[in-house]
């Protein structure tokens, strides 16, 4: 595919972004790419370049291009939930498992791309619903996980999970964690959790500070439809969406969770294997 359009999403609080920014946009201009950016960076506004609000950036685009870490690359998978856009990260944060690239490789890469020379990795995304008896109070969709945690007062949650329908267990616990295989190396593995390969389609359920030291992170199949009932009421509970989008829950109420129908969509770099990622972000075998 030949790429002409690309949006650009940017922390715009990263003493880096605005730096990237002056380098990238006539970079991508000389190569003939049309350019949309936020209004943030309107001072950079010239022939082919599209200066337009945050969430319209992406529109049209080919390419969605992510400068920040891995909490802008998440806002910016949600401005892509029913496109099949393609979607680059660019690390200006510290740790980010989600941005594919450092600065010092965007320049030499980004050419390889323009040239088409990179692959694509689909991830799984999870669909939530909030239910309140039979009324439908949202649906949501997220890329690392689906959060049910305590407020800062409240005391131990009683939860119910159910798969398909059958009950799995009572969890009396902090909260729960409900991740994809991509979200798995978030909230979920400082809970206990596995790590998955991020290109597997499964499902990770991972209790949050469990009281009975029997419950566990479980992985189900990506089929499989997940319903977390919120028993007790023991102050503020709250639904949390990759840690970005939150909300209040009540007694009674339930998430309903399953495998979204929309993928996210990433360029992934040919030179670097997850397994490298995992070794150099974990620092493993350093002493």
């Amino acid at each position: 595919m030949e790429i002409t359009r690309i949006g650009i999403i940017t922390k715009v609080t990263s003493p880096h972004a605005l730096q990237t920014m002056a380098k990238l946009v006539p970079w991508l201009r000389e190569r003939g790419i049309s350019v949309r950016i936020q209004e943030e960076y309107a001072h950079l506004a010239r022939e082919g370049v599209t200066v337009v609000p945050r969430v319209e950036v992406l529109k049209e685009a080919q390419i969605a291009l992510v400068l920040g870490g891995d909490g802008t690359f998440l806002s910016a998978a949600r401005l892509v939930e029913d496109t099949d856009q393609l979607l680059l990260g660019i690390n200006l944060g510290f740790l980010g498992f989600l941005t594919e690239l450092s600065l010092e490789e965007m320049d030499d890469y980004l050419g390889k791309i323009l040239a088409g020379d990179y692959e694509i990795e689909e991830r799984v995304r999870l669909e939530a619903r909030h239910m309140r008896g039979d009324d439908t109070i949202g649906r949501y969709q997220a890329l690392n996980d689906v959060v049910i945690h305590k407020g800062t007062l409240a005391r131990i949650i009683d939860l119910e999970t159910f798969i398909d329908g059958e009950k799995v267990t009572n969890h009396r616990a902090d909260g729960l964690i409900v991740s994809t295989p991509t979200g798995c190396t978030g909230y979920s593995l400082a809970a206990g959790g596995p790590i998955l390969e991020p290109s597997l389609e499964a499902i990770v359920i991972t209790p949050i500070c469990p009281h009975p030291l029997s419950d566990r992170p479980l992985v189900v199949r990506p089929e499989r439809n997940i319903s977390v009932h919120l028993v007790s009421d023991p102050g503020e509970v709250f639904l949390t969406l990759d840690g970005q989008k939150g909300l209040g829950l009540q007694r009674g109420d339930q998430i309903q969770v399953r495998i979204s129908p929309n993928p996210v969509r990433l360029i992934r770099a040919r030179f670097r294997s997850f397994y490298e990622v995992l070794s150099t972000k974990l620092q493993w075998g350093q002493r």
